[in-house]
């Protein structure tokens, strides 16, 4: 019912910091690296271009989400999400980026692979398990930086899980399934360019110098010479700048380090060990058969979760009081109320096309060949939250940035509903008012996903930088305790509101859509 335009800053609180590199979310490699499974050697291309990165393939952006793995505490997962990167990013090659992207789940190799959870793992070992055993997406199982080794423990309902009111959170059935096809070790510069520029971005061990963890911007180049493999990342792209050839790598510690997340790394001299030892995955082909999962007699009689107890219900704003009482069910107060009025443009869109010249169909999700669309949310896990109103919003947002941008952003932009919660901004995990939301985005704007993981209850502390955008650091938090002791506030983009207004009736709706993006609708 709104509509948002658009404009990024950055919004400055502490300094950065994060890992301890001292405590490794890497394992040690053997010296004789497994077989893997291959049907057939990757053939060489004799003359690779200088430059690829897979964020921008003829104007196609193949890249999905990029991850903060600290929040909302430290969990020492790098391995998985080094996986589950490289393997969403390939299967959205092979799906040519079609809506939607799959992000597949890296909780689910906390929880349940042979690896040590958030005390560390490999890439390769996550590839392997995923082989034979089915993998998840983040719409099935969220991700709650905690592993089978401090709190979360292999379940049916870990894998894939909904919650509803008053009933508490049970494992789904029917859901869909991925899995790895061919994977296999590869190192060495030609080998990995070979690799990246033909199938998709691989997973890398790195070491993790002091400089690296304060890295900014530029290409990086260890002067000291540290060769310890400690963390894994993914390896999306290379090329050269100024005579430099250097490999473009997305990191796990939010778009607030580095370069919108990624950092660049001299190329060819095996700099802190990045040509040392990566993995690679080819996806099966799942999606185009929709194979699904069809939970076991033993799974159906799984014991579910302990009802979730509901949170207090925050202290909304004076100015966001509503006159009317939110549905506590479905989370959306009947009316929009804007606390501020509404700031709507000169002119609107319904006054620049005329009814007839409103296309007769329009999808974002594919306007000649491109997806706009950012990614698919479920509001209802980790536990139950009437959060609809933040969630319709973000989403919305999202998309409008990732048109706005023309799909140049370095991953699809991503907007996290929990901010929006945690900000009172409309409401809470209650209920809430979607037009709060906008007001909120255009006086503070809204931080990207990797900022603050969605965890689907209120803020039990008052809301301040740390619960806007925070990072977080060892050890991996205990049974029982949040650990919020070691996160802190961290420097991050903000997405602003420009305008935003009610719109309604099927042609204003339509001319709204399809001349500025998606838009958030009560039901």
């Amino acid at each position: 019912m709104k509509y948002a335009v658009y404009v990024a800053l950055v919004y400055g609180v502490d300094a950065l910091k994060y890992i301890d590199p001292v405590h490794p979310c890497r394992h040690s490699t053997p010296d004789v690296p497994k077989p893997g499974f291959q049907r057939k050697p990757l053939e060489f291309v004799k003359d690779l271009p200088e430059q690829w990165i897979w964020n921008d393939v003829n104007d196609t952006n193949y890249l999905t989400n990029l991850r903060n793995q600290h929040v909302p505490q430290y969990c020492g997962s790098c391995w998985a999400h080094a996986a589950t990167s490289a393997m969403s990013d390939r299967i959205k090659i092979a799906r040519k980026a079609a809506w939607p992207d799959v992000n597949i789940a890296p909780q689910v190799l906390i929880s349940c692979s042979g690896d040590d959870g958030c005390h560390g793992g490999e890439a390769y070992n996550a590839f392997e398990w995923m082989n034979k055993n089915e993998a998840t997406d983040e719409t099935c199982a969220i991700y709650r930086a905690r592993g089978h080794d401090n709190g979360a423990k292999c379940s049916a309902q870990i894998k894939c899980e909904n919650c509803a009111p008053d009933k508490g959170c049970w494992n789904q059935d029917n859901y869909k399934v991925y899995h790895t096809d061919e994977y296999g070790h590869v190192k060495g510069e030609q080998a990995m360019m070979q690799e990246i520029y033909q199938r998709g971005p691989i997973a890398c061990g790195v070491a993790v110098p002091d400089a690296l963890e304060a890295y900014t911007g530029g290409i990086f180049d260890d002067k000291t010479g540290d060769v310890n493999i400690v963390h894994d990342i993914s390896v999306v792209g290379y090329g050269v700048e100024n005579g430099v050839k250097y490999w473009t790598v997305r990191n796990s510690w939010g778009t607030h380090f580095g370069e919108d997340g990624f950092f660049r790394v001299v190329r060819g001299v095996n700099n802190i060990a990045i040509e040392t030892d990566c993995a690679w995955t080819v996806p099966k082909d799942t999606w185009s058969t929709d194979q699904r999962h069809k939970n076991t007699l033993i799974e159906q009689y799984e014991e579910p979760s302990v009802p979730r107890v509901r949170q207090p219900q925050s202290t909304v704003k004076d100015f966001l009081k509503m006159k009317t009482t939110p549905n506590k069910k479905w989370g959306r107060v009947p009316k929009n109320i804007f606390p501020k009025g509404e700031f709507a443009p000169k002119i609107q869109s319904w006054d620049e096309i005329k009814v007839e010249d409103i296309p007769k169909a329009w999808d974002w999700g594919n306007v000649n060949g491109t997806n706009y669309l950012s990614w698919n949310k479920n509001q209802h896990i980790p536990q139950y939250c009437g959060s609809c109103w933040a969630q319709g919003t973000t989403s919305s947002l999202a998309d409008r940035f990732n048109i706005k941008l023309g799909n140049k952003n370095p991953t699809p932009v991503a907007l996290n509903a929990q901010v929006i919660v945690n900000a009172n901004a409309g409401g809470n995990c209650e209920g809430g008012n979607p037009a709060g939301a906008y007001a909120y985005a255009k006086d503070f704007g809204v931080p990207d996903s990797s900022c603050e993981q969605y965890v689907a209850h209120d803020l039990k502390t008052t809301f301040d930088a740390k619960t806007r955008c925070k990072d977080c650091t060892w050890p991996p938090c205990p049974v029982g305790q949040d650990c919020q002791d070691k996160c802190w506030a961290v420097k991050h983009k903000a997405y602003f509101v420009d305008h935003y207004f009610s719109v309604s009736g099927a042609d204003k709706m339509k001319a709204e859509i399809s001349k500025n993006g998606p838009i958030g609708c009560g039901i």
